[in-house]
């Protein structure tokens, strides 16, 4: 892991920022157990984790903007609010989404709140509970019910590791991540752990997402950190342009660190939440389904943050763009169309296209004698796609998406089977 460094503004001063091993368990008063229950058919396949709090932590949420919600985010969606930002657990089940399953799916999420309440000497309310899998599937619960006594019962400040594996799906690896964040008042630490492969494009967070840290951090303001982080990481992401029913993003704070979080520390809340999450947020992208290749599509010089998200998103959510990256096809047209449809404004004789910082297209016309380089860009791994508006506001935005392949239709061809 490279090292990452920020700057936090205001009177909280520098904030030194490094990698640290750990996770989603790395900040001091959590701990993560994770086991097989039997909804994924492999014994050897971890399918629920419990990740706790020693004690009754601030919480912030966010949840899909789909209009077709699974039960699990209802519920947890109450007992925040009921809470008023408190909580002590999250607990997480992966193989089945537990969406669309009527009445009795919310049984089965509040359930889920009730026996690892009981687990850890809590209230109900104050465990929030995730799920993720095929859609219209009716939960085992009482395989559930007994895997969640046996994960609490494994619930560990190591467990992170495992949890991260036990909430993939169809994710080609487990993604986790965790920093510590040294400023003036002491330091502290933000860890992380996300699943997402496919059906990825929040309109909020992510697929799942899982934050901690153990900075004291009031819940009012770290739901606005966790606002603000997510704009740029989670919600900057696209697989395949699809808002799922199940789409949550969970912070907690435990305050162990004994760092306070007020006005002045936040930006150094904010740099460590965005250094985790960045992080997540690309490697769902990088072990998107069938992706052979990241693609970080930046539009520049457009009148505003939102205009030029939205050419971002128009161009990374393009399968014709995705698919001629896929083949290494330098097909610069095909970036200028997607630009062209987003609803942004804009002067195509100003526009300017660079694949790998090569030039393609500039002032209304191609450079195509330049296609060669940037082909040899596109094989690689890691592409980049920059376009600049030239309506002279100056602003920009990032989006990372992948390549679109055979693999991806496959995979979801078979999905149920």
């Amino acid at each position: 892991m490279a090292d990452v460094r920020a700057v936090a503004g205001g009177r909280g001063g520098r904030a030194d920022i490094a990698p640290v091993e750990g996770g989603v368990t790395a900040p001091r008063g959590f701990s993560a157990g994770a086991v097989h229950c039997g909804i994924k058919p492999s014994p050897a396949a971890l399918d629920l984790a419990v990740l706790a709090a020693d004690a009754p932590a601030s919480a912030a949420a966010l949840f899909t903007t789909n209009l077709v919600q699974a039960a699990p985010v209802t519920v947890s969606r109450q007992h925040i609010d009921r809470t008023r930002g408190v909580a002590r657990a999250v607990v997480v089940n992966s193989g089945c989404a537990n969406a669309c399953t009527g009445a009795q799916g919310t049984v089965h999420a509040k359930q889920m709140a009730t026996e690892t309440a009981v687990a850890l000497g809590c209230a109900p309310e104050e465990v929030l509970v995730a799920s993720t899998g095929v859609i219209g599937v009716t939960l085992r619960i009482d395989r559930v019910v007994n895997g969640i006594r046996a994960a609490a019962a494994r619930l560990a400040p190591g467990g992170g590791v495992e949890a991260a594996r036990a909430i993939m799906t169809t994710d080609p690896f487990p993604k986790e991540h965790a920093v510590t964040v040294s400023t003036p008042r002491g330091r502290f630490t933000v860890g992380g752990m996300a699943k997402g492969s496919g059906m990825i494009e929040p309109n909020m967070a992510t697929m799942l997402g899982f934050l901690t840290t153990d900075a004291e951090v009031p819940p009012a303001l770290l739901r606005r950190a966790l606002l603000l982080s997510a704009r740029d990481t989670f919600n900057a992401i696209t697989v395949d342009g699809e808002c799922s029913t199940n789409d949550s993003l969970f912070a907690f704070a435990s305050g162990k660190s004994g760092v306070a979080i007020d006005e002045d520390a936040y930006p150094a809340l904010v740099d460590g939440l965005l250094a985790v999450s960045r992080e997540l947020a690309v490697g769902i992208v990088r072990g998107g389904e069938g992706a052979t290749k990241v693609i970080a599509v930046t539009v520049a010089d457009a009148r505003s943050v939102d205009e030029a998200r939205q050419v971002a998103r128009t161009i990374a959510n393009s399968p014709l763009v995705k698919t001629a990256v896929h083949g290494a096809d330098p097909n610069w047209g095909r970036i200028v169309a997607a630009a062209g449809r987003s609803g942004a404004a804009f002067d195509v004789n100003r526009l300017t296209v660079r694949v790998g910082g090569t030039l393609l297209f500039e002032d209304g016309l191609p450079h195509d004698e330049s296609a060669p380089l940037a082909a040899k860009h596109l094989e690689g791994k890691n592409v980049r796609i920059d376009v600049s508006l030239g309506t002279g506001g100056g602003l920009s935005a990032v989006i990372w998406t992948c390549d679109l392949s055979a693999e991806y239709v496959r995979i979801n061809g078979e999905y149920r089977t």
